[in-house]
């Protein structure tokens, strides 16, 4: 059943940190550790940037603000930001909720590699997207007649196309878990199949649907490539606008005062969604082993609506990019893919492509492993809801404080990075690229693995604890399962996000050793039709590359939740024919 609470519910068991020395250490450590990750590796390197820009001469000067906020290019390019990225998150939310119901509580062949399509557009480097975009919308193309190059409709659909999968796997990891038997119950007593799911289901997604759409409206709101290819000269974000400024102008007040108000809009999109969760969560009682049910007939629309949407927003401008990658010179070739062993034309790069693909891989599972380490602690603290009123406040910070990533311009951090990390020789090391894609990769994590730990019922650690289970197996037994459960597709999204990082990335990268995604903009970016062809055959085995990580990451989650759900008497795991019929709908 869903038993709906706003507040904890009080009881002996302390939901917060204990007072027991070795708890305290523990809790500490998740806290310090991560905090000092943060702080070096992403305030320190934006303080200084932004120090740059407001005390060029040591003292604050604050003119820049009133000339940057005085112009009208500034507010026609803040409209435009929040106009794009509202859009782009109502329309992958009406479009993901269905798609989350087909692919996550239906069972019918092919729904594995279905799940796997529809997260790969997450991570395509937003040029080789915008170029696809382009083939489809720009004259001669098949969307050519409909007048949409360089419209606002172009940017919006290229930011649902990278989002869609985004909400779909939240959302639908969350539905695949949610016990069945309170809509059966609303069932029994007469509801509606639609009224139990607007009565009972939705309410027990909210949490979900809330940080996906957050996170939606944080990359919607911060895209860049994507909005430069496609979006022509009278359309940009905030985010082209801050690189238009520090890259081209030089211009570090400018680029500051912008960053200032990007991280602002930011903020309040964070604190709308969470007052939002706050206000919607619930406490459910969650199973590891929720079986997927067949197709019913009244799944039709939104079975029609998803199909529609992966063929014809998904598909299209990956078919595009696979059919020009197989092209060159109006021929049919393979030249494309292997040329890939080469340095292009000219002598386009330094390294080949599969070179590159070899670091990008690396740095991705070093980034990985860093994300899920640091995004587990903060899940762990910020899931706890302390009764006290100042250590529910330093909860909520810390929440806040590790989404900021996501709000600042990725040339910020990127020139952040160079600027302070430098002196100490850790731009000139490998370690850099995964130490930054990790920075970006942290809040994923954060916010894949906190629906599933804020939705477990504290009375499951009030029965361990009052069956004599220290702290530590509490966190092994009852969150531990759901945290790994969780845990298999925030590595998948840590490692999809590293993979696919492209601003921070393009300027901390060494000539010598760039990423995949580097090496793509550089190919596309050169004249000739060898390189462009290689860019377009590079981006196509990126995005296998992906949908192979993300398939395999979701299969070995799947396969830990299976064993797992096997044994016995395990929490969420039905130990009789009555219990097992319970869980389906």
């Amino acid at each position: 059943m869903v038993v709906q609470e706003g507040r904890p519910r009080p009881g002996p068991h302390r939901s917060g940190p204990s007072r027991t020395p070795g708890e305290a250490i523990g809790w500490a450590a998740a806290v310090a550790v991560p905090l000092a990750f943060l702080a070096v590796l992403f305030f320190w390197p934006v303080a200084t940037l932004m120090g740059r820009g407001l005390a060029p001469d040591g003292a604050l000067d604050l003119t820049g603000f009133a000339e940057v906020l005085t112009a009208p290019r500034t507010w026609r390019i803040l409209a435009q930001t929040l106009t794009q990225a509202t859009a782009a998150t109502v329309i992958c939310v009406v479009l993901g909720v269905p798609g989350a119901l087909v692919l996550y509580r239906r069972s019918f062949p092919g729904r594995d590699l279905l799940c796997g399509i529809v997260i790969v557009p997450f991570v395509l480097p937003s040029v080789v997207v915008g170029v696809a975009f382009h083939a489809l919308v720009t004259k001669g193309g098949p969307l050519g007649g409909l007048g949409l190059d360089g419209t606002l409709t172009a940017v919006v659909a290229a930011l649902v196309f990278f989002n869609y999968g985004l909400v779909v796997r939240t959302v639908g990891t969350m539905w695949s878990r949610l016990d069945p038997r309170a809509v059966e119950a609303a069932r029994a007593l007469g509801a509606s199949p639609w009224r139990a799911w607007r009565t009972v289901t939705l309410p027990s997604l909210a949490p979900a649907i809330a940080s996906a759409a957050s996170l939606t409206f944080l990359f919607c709101a911060t895209a860049y490539g994507v909005v430069l290819v496609l979006g022509g000269v009278g359309i940009g974000t905030i985010e082209t606008e801050i690189y238009v400024q520090t890259a081209q102008y030089l211009n570090l007040r400018a680029a500051a005062v912008l960053s200032v108000v990007q991280l602002l809009v930011i903020a309040a999109a964070l604190w709308g969604a969470e007052r939002a969760r706050a206000a919607s969560t619930a406490r459910l009682r969650l199973r590891l082993d929720v079986p997927a049910t067949p197709l019913r007939r009244a799944d039709v629309p939104a079975l029609a609506l998803t199909a529609v949407t992966i063929g014809g927003l998904l598909a299209a401008p990956v078919l595009v990019l696979v059919v020009r990658s197989l092209r060159r010179g109006g021929r049919w070739t393979l030249a494309n893919y292997t040329d890939l062993g080469t340095r292009g034309q000219g002598g386009a790069l330094l390294v080949t492509v599969w070179e590159a693909a070899a670091t990008s891989l690396r740095a991705a599972v070093v980034a990985a492993a860093i994300a899920l380490a640091v995004g587990s602690a903060v899940s762990l603290v910020v899931s706890r809801s302390p009764r006290s009123r100042a250590l529910a406040r330093a909860v909520s910070l810390l929440d806040a404080a590790f989404m900021l990533p996501l709000g600042v311009s990725a040339v910020t951090v990127g020139f952040g990075f160079l600027i302070t990390l430098a002196p100490t020789g850790l731009t000139a090391s490998w370690w850099i690229l995964p130490l930054a894609q990790a920075v970006v990769a942290v809040p994923l994590v954060v916010r894949t693995l906190l629906p599933a730990l804020r939705a477990i019922d504290s009375q499951q650690r009030e029965a361990a604890a009052a069956l004599g289970a220290g702290p530590g197996r509490v966190l092994l037994t009852v969150d531990g399962p759901h945290l790994a459960r969780a845990g298999g597709l925030a590595a998948g999204f840590a490692l999809a996000t590293s993979l696919g990082e492209f601003g921070a990335t393009s300027f901390l990268a060494r000539p010598t050793e760039p990423t995949l995604p580097v090496v793509l903009y550089r190919l596309i970016g050169r004249p000739g039709a060898q390189n462009q062809g290689m860019g377009l055959a590079a981006g196509v085995i990126l995005a296998v590359g992906t949908a192979v990580l993300m398939l395999g990451c979701e299969w070995l989650q799947n396969r830990w939740a299976r064993r797992e759900g096997a044994r016995p008497g395990e929490p969420g795991t039905p130990t009789t024919s009555r219990e097992a019929l319970w869980q389906t709908d």
